[in-house]
């Protein structure tokens, strides 16, 4: 997506995306497909904003396209049309995941068990405001260095591992119940059951807010294909480097999507990268370092005989 993200904000945003393939006009990768591999994954992305905010999702499907498809056209009409959506904001965001897990549920014409992770960042003003339920991450880049604002939701993580054994849940070799590699997902219901049941798969995302400021400079949003073979700080590292160079943030993200694939991922690719500035980053500065040495007295002596010729 390039062109400008509206919102209401100190300075302007910009933001592009890099993936697979594309899809009914929507970004959606499959690397699985791509490589000749019979299909798995999908991911998809779609921008929204309005005059007081914007919205850049990411979802990251699997065991087919209908979850990530339907949570795609449905999370922000659920979240607007909240009770609480603007100003009780995290109570409408929490509401929609589950409304629209739900909702999927009883999408009778929808595969029901397909299922996708969810992740979200709002921009309100000069705060922005990262919605998660799953494994895909998003990660500020502050004047070149790396703060993840959201975590992986996976079934070995401690605090989901203790809620899903709370709930009746089991871990096999790092997969819920044996099945699935995420503990938060929206869809997957042959796994979460009967409708009202409490099931060690959550739907339910984590919120993390913070306020901008001169130092954040983008936020990376990416699929697990992504972290999977590289570290936050290196993506922050490479992002900074390049719009340094050139300023396009879908250059950016197209080049850690390629980064990925030398890297050998082995899962589908959704990138996306939102510049809070108009202007490129600015060199850092690293002040040398002056250090006060002292010599001892027999040094002194010593080096005083040298220069006296003795």
């Amino acid at each position: 997506m390039s062109g400008g993200v509206s919102g209401a904000c100190p300075c302007p945003r910009r933001s592009s995306e890099g993936s697979m393939e594309d899809l009914n006009g929507d970004t959606v990768g499959n690397l699985n497909q791509n490589s000749g591999k019979p299909p798995r994954d999908y991911s998809s992305m779609r921008h929204f904003s309005s005059s007081s905010w914007s919205a850049e999702p990411v979802f990251d499907g699997h065991g087919g396209v209908d979850a990530a498809s339907f949570t795609r056209k449905n999370i922000l009409k659920f979240i607007v049309e909240d009770a609480h959506f603007p100003f009780g904001i995290k109570k409408a965001i929490k509401s929609a995941f589950v409304k629209a897990d739900l909702a999927f549920r009883d999408a009778s014409a929808l595969d029901s068990s397909s299922g996708t992770t969810a992740l979200i960042a709002f921009m309100l003003g000069s705060s922005m405001l990262i919605a998660n339920a799953g494994d895909s991450r998003a990660v500020l880049g502050k004047r070149g260095r790396a703060v993840e604002l959201s975590k992986d939701h996976k079934p070995n993580c401690t605090s989901e591992r203790l809620r899903i054994e709370k709930l009746g849940g089991v871990i096999y070799d790092g997969y819920l119940n044996g099945q699935l590699s995420v503990a938060r997902a929206l869809g997957d219901w042959h796994i979460k059951g009967t409708k009202g049941s409490k099931s060690p798969l959550s739907c339910e995302p984590e919120l993390e807010e913070i306020v901008l400021t001169e130092e954040d400079e983008f936020l990376i949003m990416g699929c697990d294909g992504l972290w999977d073979v590289m570290s936050s700080q290196c993506a922050v590292t490479m992002v900074r480097k390049e719009l340094m160079q050139h300023n396009d943030p879908n250059k950016c993200a197209k080049v850690l999507v390629l980064e990925a694939l030398q890297r050998n991922t082995c899962d589908n690719l959704t990138v996306v990268i939102v510049c809070f500035s108009k202007d490129p980053p600015s060199k850092i500065e690293i002040p040398r370092s002056y250090r006060r040495r002292s010599i001892s007295a027999e040094g002194l002596d010593l080096l005083k005989g040298v220069l006296n010729g003795r």
